[in-house]
């Protein structure tokens, strides 16, 4: 049987989907990628924010057409929302065939195999230690890649009042690190070159049930990190999401160390504004933010941040907002992924007066884009005249005559490729152009 899988929001999703594809193409179903021609359809779904869970919705609502064409199609649904929503799904969509949750995963072909067998809906929303033994199955079809995400835990203790991925990811549960250098030294075996490693709050891995690191030294993902830098043939190692609390200088020491942890953090840190912060229950203030990056930039030379910032928060004034504005400033984000803030059902910030008017958010929204185009492309044209290292990644997406790469600091490249360049490759470019988005060849360096 053929197996259709998409995956709505974010990287933990699609390493999860993935994961799913994985486990059923061992059992010995087909992958494809047309829903027409598929006998069983997978959504792995999200409700971090409220606009992928609708479109899921949608969508599904959609397929009552197709299964009304095709009843003997199965449609099932995975992840977060339906982790959030379960049986209410059925009720809902009574024309879905199973629902598994987040921590279900591993249970997937067992559940699709016996919905095959009786035709009876299922629905799996169960907390399973064991989901964590599914994490490692990776597709030998996509072994041509030069990157692989790797997930190392799986959850998140921090209860942010906006933020519902407890309640849907459960508690933080690790996997062990012998497990996780062995799947990067399979994943290295089969070419690839550069892992990303995933989790909700990567920066309290091997810390499951402490609130904060007991040490100001210790750090098991820094311990991680070191053993995942001694692996022949792996160049670059990157990670998200690490949560500041944990970001300790145990943690900091490591990335100093670790030559193939690449030159570049995603830091989330939400708002700059002290009084937000705590209504956020973020555990930090903007002054520990601020000692971090300071740290890490002392440690790591030409290093670059990315973050996630919401504007508009329960409460946030036009003093906060100055203060999230002006520590942007100060850190000098090359990246940031700026949200409007909206209430999610279930947290505590739902519980809250949403008192900034919309026109306010999108200003907010607004002015904070603009101040990170400025910024970004005068750190791009900083570059111009510079030779940067990149990873080959292979064509561009809009010019196949035309290669991209990546700096460790994360920056694209767009280059002319000589005849013998593979991905994969480490070679060294001559910026000649810089854009907000891309650096672009002016010489390349033999």
């Amino acid at each position: 049987m053929k197996v259709y899988i998409r995956t709505y929001g974010c990287q933990m999703n699609e390493r999860d989907s993935e994961a799913a594809a994985a486990m059923l193409s061992a059992r010995g179903f087909a992958l494809t990628n047309d829903e027409e021609d598929a006998d069983i359809l997978i959504f792995n779904t999200c409700s971090v924010r409220e606009q992928a869970e609708r479109k899921a919705i949608g969508k599904l609502g959609i397929l009552q057409r197709l299964k009304r064409r095709r009843p003997d199609i199965y449609i099932g649904v995975m992840g977060c929302m339906a982790q959030r929503l379960g049986n209410r799904l059925l009720k809902k969509l009574p024309h879905v065939d199973f629902v598994i949750g987040t921590e279900q995963l591993h249970r997937l072909p067992e559940v699709i195999e016996a919905e095959i067998a009786a035709r009876h809906p299922e629905v799996r929303t169960g907390s399973d230690h064991a989901v964590l033994t599914g994490l490692s199955s990776h597709l030998a079809e996509k072994s041509d890649s030069i990157s692989a995400f790797i997930a190392i835990m799986r959850g998140c203790n921090r209860f942010c009042s906006y933020c519902i991925v407890p309640y849907v990811r459960g508690r933080e549960k690790s996997r062990t690190i012998p497990d996780i250098v062995a799947e990067a030294e399979s994943l290295v075996n089969a070419g690839i070159k550069e892992i990303m490693l995933l989790g909700q709050n990567v920066a309290a891995f091997g810390l499951d049930g402490k609130a904060t690191p007991p040490d100001p030294e210790e750090s098991p993902f820094g311990d991680l990190l070191r053993e995942l830098d001694k692996l022949p043939g792996l160049l670059r190692i990157r990670f998200t999401s690490p949560h500041p609390a944990y970001f300790n200088m145990g943690l900091v020491k490591a990335i100093g160390e670790c030559k193939k942890v690449c030159n570049s953090v995603h830091l989330p840190l939400q708002s700059g504004s002290d009084s937000i912060l705590e209504i956020m229950n973020r555990r930090y203030t903007s002054a520990q933010y601020l000692d971090i990056v300071n740290n890490l930039k002392k440690l790591v030379q030409g290093i670059t941040f990315s973050t996630d910032i919401i504007v508009g928060f329960p409460g946030e004034t036009e003093d906060d907002f100055n203060a999230t504005r002006g520590l942007m400033n100060e850190v000098g984000f090359d990246n940031a992924f700026i949200f409007k803030y909206s209430p999610r059902e279930g947290t505590k910030a739902a519980e809250m007066e949403d008192s900034v008017p919309k026109e306010v958010k999108e200003e907010r929204n607004q002015l904070l884009l603009a101040d990170l185009s400025k910024r970004a492309g005068a750190h791009n044209r900083a570059l111009v005249g510079e030779t940067v290292e990149i990873l080959v990644e292979g064509p561009s997406k809009r010019n196949s005559e035309r290669w991209a790469g990546r700096t460790t600091t994360n920056k694209v490249v767009i280059f002319t490729p000589k005849p013998e360049t593979s991905p994969g490759d480490l070679i060294k470019i001559k910026i000649g152009r810089a854009t907000t988005m891309s650096l672009f060849q002016g010489v390349s360096l033999d």
